[in-house]
C-alpha cells in the first residue's frame, strides 16, 4: 500500500505576515474626506426642529395607577387645556371632574 499524502503538508509554506499598525489619519481629515464623499454623519442633528406642541409634565404625585380610556380628539384636547389652565396633571383635573359629576348627581336625586 502506498503511503497517503498529507493535504496540509505544503501550508508551511505561507507564513502569516504580521499587520503592520498604520497611523490612524487626524479627526478632522476623516471630517473633511467624509464631507467631500457624502458621508453622513453619526452625530446628531442640531436642535433645530420645532417646538412640540405642548411641552412634557412630570410629576411626582404618588399615582400610579393607569386609567387607559379611548376617546375622542376633542376630549383630550379639553383635557390638555383644562390641565394647562389648571397647571395640574392630568389625574387631578379627571380627579377634580369626577367629583364635579359626582356632586352634580348627589344634587340632582
Amino acid at each position: 500500500m502506498s503511503e497517503r499524502v498529507n493535504p496540509l503538508a505544503n501550508l508551511d509554506d505561507f507564513a502569516v505576515k504580521a499587520r503592520e499598525k498604520k497611523p490612524k489619519p487626524p479627526p478632522e481629515a476623516i471630517e473633511r474626506l467624509a464631507q467631500e464623499t457624502g458621508f453622513p454623519s453619526r452625530q446628531p442633528a442640531p436642535a433645530t426642529l420645532a417646538e412640540p406642541a405642548r411641552k412634557q409634565r412630570r410629576y411626582t404625585t404618588g399615582r400610579n395607577v393607569q386609567i387607559p380610556v379611548k376617546g375622542t380628539a376633542e376630549t383630550k384636547a379639553l383635557l390638555e387645556a383644562l390641565a394647562d389652565e389648571l397647571q395640574e396633571p392630568y389625574g387631578e383635573v379627571i380627579a377634580r371632574a369626577l367629583a364635579a359629576l359626582r356632586r352634580e348627581l348627589d344634587g340632582t336625586r
